[in-house]
């Protein structure tokens, strides 16, 4: 780490951060309501809300966004003419999945092996916390020298879109010159990485129905159509042999050319199983962050335990297809929902709905402030060079942004490197990485504010 003020101020701050990332973590702000109470996300919220205000934030709002849930918003002003920087993160945080699976409790921030564990510790109450240490560094070393908006969403694992649409409601408030999503990670720990695409997605639920109710397989079945047998068939037909994503007119050639993705790290950082192959050709890169990936999220047909000797009637499907940049996730839609219907076997009646769609985003990283987070990185992270990686997950806001405030540059950097193994039991954050980025964040602004 560089011995620059902006360095040793943050790491005087350390202890400081790991307690309230304690605090934060403890609140289980998992936006669905039927899990979890609404008034664990408010907690979050409104911790949010006073951290903002005891850091000078003259502006200081819960917004109730459409979707029922809550975003905090803050503003605090910089000298007069400085450009205006809208730093984002969300306090929402997925369930925990399996709590017995989890080392120590999911909402109890523990130190182990040089990490901290804990819901969110990563995704994404870390990036409040690395936006909080950025500014009380800026402050101890002559003062922020820009404008800053702060925005903490509160459903962004759900994909309600609720902050989205408020946004749209309200387009002058989070405008600004630039945006910083702290809601990505580095490529590896130690290596500073900048997001510089992301995959959109589309989920589409498809239906098949071949009897007017199930039948006596022994009595029928070998004439009867089985409705379980041709949604097998028709999912089926969205892959090639080796594994490769197959839409009907959709392009699957692109090519990733920026940061490449070792195969042998790809397995491990994905855990395959010894001896299981990967699918799909072409680089792990291009697969992963430049092309289409159909996924069947689930199925509703009879459970093992419990079945009787019938002729399925009806079967239905979720197919989530991730759209690499370039691609309209509108377009993709209706060429998927177009695939399934025409792939369907036997005449079998087959209906299609989509159900959510984020689109794909790519930025310009030509741009003064990728300029700017290349120089500060330098120095967080001495001898590195600053990464461009690609990533598979879809971050809808990001669009919403780019299409609300076309002339902002849109940065997306981040806690959620491999091992901090987001979303899964057991996710965790480097504290390291939390120091490095909050000394990046910092800089970044000193040196956009020019």
């Amino acid at each position: 780490m560089s011995s620059h003020p902006v360095a040793e101020t943050v790491a005087s701050l350390l202890p400081g951060a790991r307690a309230e990332l304690a605090e934060l973590v403890a609140f289980k702000s998992v936006a669905d309501f039927d899990q979890y109470p609404r008034s664990e996300s408010e907690g979050a919220a409104n911790w949010i809300a006073d951290a903002l205000r005891a850091e000078g934030f003259t502006d200081v709002a819960l917004l109730d966004t459409p979707d029922g849930t809550q975003s905090v918003y803050g503003y605090l002003p910089g000298p007069e003419g400085a450009k205006t920087v809208l730093l984002y993160a969300h306090y929402d945080v997925q369930p925990p999945l399996d709590e017995a699976a989890w080392a120590t409790p999911p909402f109890e921030l523990t130190e182990r092996d040089g990490r901290w564990y804990g819901r969110g510790a990563a995704d994404c109450k870390g990036g409040v916390i690395m936006h909080l240490l950025a500014l009380r560094a800026l402050k101890a070393n002559g003062g922020i020298p820009v404008h800053v908006k702060v925005i903490a969403e509160g459903s962004e694992e759900q994909g309600t879109g609720g902050l989205e649409r408020y946004a749209e409601q309200h387009p002058q408030l989070l405008a600004a010159d630039t945006i910083v999503i702290g809601d990505t990670g580095n490529f590896r720990v130690g290596l500073p990485t900048v997001t510089s695409t992301l995959r959109g997605m589309t989920l589409v639920r498809v239906q098949v129905d071949t009897l007017e109710g199930n039948l006596h397989s022994g009595q029928f079945g070998g004439a009867a159509p089985d409705a379980l047998a041709a949604l097998i068939r028709v999912l089926d037909s969205l892959r090639a042999e080796d594994g490769s994503t197959t839409v009907d007119g959709l392009a699957a050639d692109s090519v990733w050319d920026g940061l490449a993705y070792d195969e042998t790290q790809f397995r491990k950082d994905a855990k395959v199983l010894d001896g299981v192959d990967l699918i799909g050709s072409g680089a792990v890169a291009d697969r992963v962050w430049a092309r289409p990936a159909v996924t069947v999220l689930g199925i509703d047909c009879p459970p093992v335990v419990g079945a009787t000797p019938s002729v399925q009637a009806g079967a239905r499907a979720l197919v989530s297809l991730r759209v690499p940049p370039g691609v309209d996730a509108t377009e993709a839609t209706k060429l998927l929902q177009a695939h399934l219907e025409a792939h369907t076997p036997w005449g079998a009646r087959v209906s299609t709905e989509q159900i959510g769609q984020g689109q794909a985003f790519r930025a310009d990283t030509t741009s003064p402030a990728y300029q700017a987070m290349a120089d500060a990185m330098a120095v967080a992270y001495p001898g590195e060079e600053l990464q461009y990686a690609g990533q598979g997950g879809s971050i809808p806001l990001c669009n919403t942004l780019a299409a609300l405030y076309p002339q902002a540059e849109i940065l997306l950097i981040g806690l959620s490197e491999p091992e901090a193994q987001i979303h899964a039991v057991n996710e965790s954050v480097s504290p390291k990485e939390l120091e490095r980025l909050s000394v990046a964040e910092a800089l970044f602004l000193l040196n956009y504010a020019g």
